[in-house]
């Protein structure tokens, strides 16, 4: 019997190395390699017999593929899986892909298992098998009672290796597998743990070859650390097709389902849920959520129009400047880059004369969404300088402009939307950037619109 032997891999990138390392040479990261335990030299040694049959000029095995000219090739697309979700068909890009592997990642209790069973349980006409290695069938099915939707072809297992996984597919012939968690899955073939990277790395590999060779999607259900990235190797995101990400603040009913990775749509789309008793409820108009329904008479309060992916809506951003209780300004900013933030605060010290060095400013998105629109720019100095001076925003005007270094404020993409936008809920007066007034017809709209040049044009709109 082979000697089991010890292997360091890179838990960021999947480098591996014969013995440990400080940093690693293939993505540069200090003190990312883990020590893992390899089976004996079988690998190897059906490597070097391999070899050695092709030398002696054999053929080794059956090709299962061979190499294909690329004019005949069909560029015929596979028609997608509707979800019945529209929220999740729009961050998939239209559906889910057969054969694709997708990574559903998100923090505990956060919701992603209620996502996956509230949805795979709205899909009938799909032979379903979900693989759970967390939950017992009778919490599944209190879940499910709970979830209050029922769906005859869809199977439920509880197990954690990969090899009994295997039979029960090729027994089952499932349309769709949901794999919940990958984390807690585990193959024979490595000697280590489950959870570890060498299983992981492993299990989503044997998965990928099944769902590409079969095109059965596979949906892997993922944990993430405290840093905020998805559990295992960083080669793990790598592997799969789509990566998307649950989002949210426990403390707030809203969640947001978040594209980081898509080999077949856009990455800046999102969902908006709103997490209930029976489930999650689909939110299709954001500005709701985003929005309180009234702020009259209170400072530091600015309405932006942003754009996530293809949908516009309302964003509310929350600022308050106050005197630096203990000598050392602080800025603090939740849902916007903080850089960001040092940024606009020194162009509205430099080019506009109002000074914040010794000023403590807190930012705050609404509804607990991370926002990385530029349009969003304007909105930030609108609200800073609001509380600064402690003078509210009239009610009625809402802004979308991106902030230069010199104080200028620049175009933006996509403004007709933003207009119509803002329009449909009742917003009377909207400052944009001058240059976005060209190549479309303004006076359709029944908003007012205010076209600024410089961050001080917009700031005499606003106060006078």
């Amino acid at each position: 019997m082979a000697k089991d032997k010890i292997a360091y891999v890179c838990s960021n990138c999947g480098q591996e190395s014969p013995k440990w390392i400080g940093k690693c040479p293939a993505c540069g990261q200090w003190n990312t390699f883990k020590e893992i335990r390899v089976a004996g030299d079988t690998g190897s040694q059906a490597a070097r017999s391999a070899a050695a049959t092709v030398r002696s000029g054999q053929t080794v095995g059956t090709r299962s593929n061979k190499a294909l000219r690329l004019r005949d090739i069909s560029s015929k697309d596979d028609p997608r899986i509707d979800m019945h979700d529209a929220e999740l068909n729009r961050v998939l890009g239209g559906g889910l892909v057969p054969g694709s592997i997708v990574l559903l990642g998100g923090e505990p209790g956060i919701g992603k298992s209620t996502l996956s069973l509230q949805t795979m349980l709205r899909l009938p006409e799909k032979k379903i098998l979900y693989v759970s290695g967390e939950e017992s069938v009778h919490q599944l099915k209190m879940r499910a009672e709970r979830l209050g939707g029922e769906n005859e072809n869809f199977l439920i297992l509880c197990e954690n290796s990969l090899e009994a996984i295997f039979d029960h597919i090729k027994e089952e012939h499932p349309d769709l597998i949901i794999i919940d968690s990958i984390q807690t899955i585990m193959t024979e073939d490595v000697e280590s743990s489950a959870g570890s990277i060498a299983q992981v790395r492993e299990c989503a590999s044997a998965l990928l070859r099944f769902a590409k060779s079969s095109s059965v999607p596979v949906i892997l259900i993922g944990h993430i650390t405290k840093e905020g990235t998805l559990a295992g190797p960083k080669i793990l995101e790598h592997i799969v097709d789509t990566v998307i990400q649950f989002e949210g603040d426990q403390h707030y009913m809203y969640r947001i389902l978040r594209s980081m990775k898509n080999r077949f749509g856009s990455t800046a789309e999102l969902g908006i849920y709103e997490m209930q008793q029976n489930g999650l409820r689909q939110v299709s108009n954001p500005s709701e959520l985003l929005l309180t329904q009234d702020h009259d008479g209170l400072s530091g309060i600015a309405i932006s129009s942003a754009i996530e992916g293809v949908r516009p809506f309302l964003v509310e951003t929350q600022a308050l400047v106050s005197s630096a209780a203990y000598g050392t300004p602080q800025r603090s900013a939740t849902g916007f880059d903080q850089r960001r933030l040092n940024m606009l605060l020194a162009v509205l010290e430099k080019r506009v004369g109002f000074k914040l060095m010794q000023k403590d400013v807190f930012i705050n998105i609404a509804g607990g969404l991370r926002v990385t629109d530029l349009a969003m720019d304007l909105s930030v100095i609108a609200a800073v300088l609001s509380s600064n001076v402690d003078t509210p925003i009239e009610s009625g005007w809402c802004m979308a402009g991106e902030v230069g270094l010199s104080g200028e404020v620049r175009p933006v993409n996509r403004i007709e939307q933003r207009i119509a936008e803002a329009e449909k809920l009742g917003f009377t007066d909207m400052i944009i950037p001058k240059y976005n007034l060209q190549g479309f017809d303004h006076k359709k709209y029944h908003i007012t619109l205010h076209p600024v040049r410089k961050v001080e044009e917009a700031l005499r709109e606003l106060f006078g």
